[in-house]
């Protein structure tokens, strides 16, 4: 995630006071839930392209795009300082795990619902929170170990594994959703090191420029200027997401705004029904309300302990 500016001071607290006012907290509400609807249109662009074009080709588009979109808005205001790095390898991981977890995505949702796709996806924070211990050393209790637990047992509640609803392309979002939380812990490790502005540069370098070695082998020409217009639509509407998500956060604290990222879900339902006619069933519903219970039931221990 990635803002053009730095996010503006809060407000300074007074006693009985709060530290950000109303009026912006309501503001950062509004720009997360509109990254959960920005989110399910690039979804919808990506599964439409991925039913004629190849999904190594989709992905590049998604990368190539968000990069041509944030040079223009970044290189105005900071110059080609914003494209040096302190730590290219962690960058460049990073670039990878993305690349990696929009591929798998991208490819998936050409076989299964946009909703279904989207309620496996809430599992990226419960991984955070696992993989946090080992790679991070965030120490971790024995209830947050059961909500995990419960959270993974509502993945199996989506996919469900030995049933004729079930189909392979589930457990590749599965992967995604693993490639997701990598990215967002190998952020953490440069969050003090380069600019937010860097770091989302980086983000799409190896989706944007090491797929160039592929691109010839799987490329098709654009078929109409609906097909290009979809294809460009990508890279701004991802970009355009994480910068909504990026100023959520400037105008209200994280444990406030991180329960609406779950409108995704809702954002994603609208669009497939809309878009493609599908409506979950019972069994993606149920999956996914376990899921976010158990990432706000995580959420909400994590901020009690720092407030503590």
């Amino acid at each position: 995630m990635t803002e053009d500016s730095r996010p503006p001071p809060p407000a300074v607290a007074t006693a009985g006071a709060p530290a950000y006012p109303a009026q912006r907290i309501l503001l950062g509400i509004l720009f997360m839930c509109a990254s959960g609807l920005l989110f399910p249109i690039m979804s919808s662009f990506a599964k439409l392209l991925g039913a004629e074009y190849s999904s190594l080709q989709v992905s590049w588009a998604r990368a190539f795009g968000h990069i041509l979109f944030l040079l223009a808005a970044f290189l105005p205001k900071y110059g080609l300082r914003v494209l040096r790095t302190r730590r290219p390898g962690v960058q460049l991981a990073r670039s990878a795990m993305l690349f990696t977890s929009n591929l798998c995505h991208f490819f998936a949702i050409t076989f299964i619902p946009i909703a279904k796709a989207a309620a496996i996806s809430l599992t990226a924070p419960l991984i955070v929170a696992l993989l946090a211990w080992p790679m991070l050393g965030e120490r971790t209790t024995p209830a947050r170990v059961a909500a995990l637990g419960c959270g993974f047992l509502g993945v199996l509640v989506v996919i469900r594994p030995g049933t004729a609803l079930f189909h392979p392309a589930s457990l590749l979002v599965v992967l995604s959703a693993c490639c997701y939380a990598l990215y967002q812990i190998l952020t953490r490790r440069v969050a003090g090191v380069d600019s937010p502005e860097t770091s989302a540069l980086f983000s799409s370098v190896v989706g944007a420029f090491v797929m160039l070695l592929v691109l010839p082998f799987v490329w098709q020409t654009p078929d109409g200027w609906g097909d290009l217009a979809m294809f460009c639509g990508l890279g701004v509407l991802g970009a355009t997401g994480h910068y909504c998500v990026a100023k959520a956060l400037g105008y209200a604290p994280a444990n406030i705004i991180s329960p609406f990222q779950y409108f995704q879900l809702i954002g994603s339902v609208v669009i497939g029904w809309f878009v493609f006619g599908d409506w979950p069933d019972a069994g993606v519903w149920v999956g996914a309300a376990v899921i976010m219970a158990a990432g706000l039931w995580i959420g909400w221990s994590q901020t009690r302990k720092r407030q503590a």
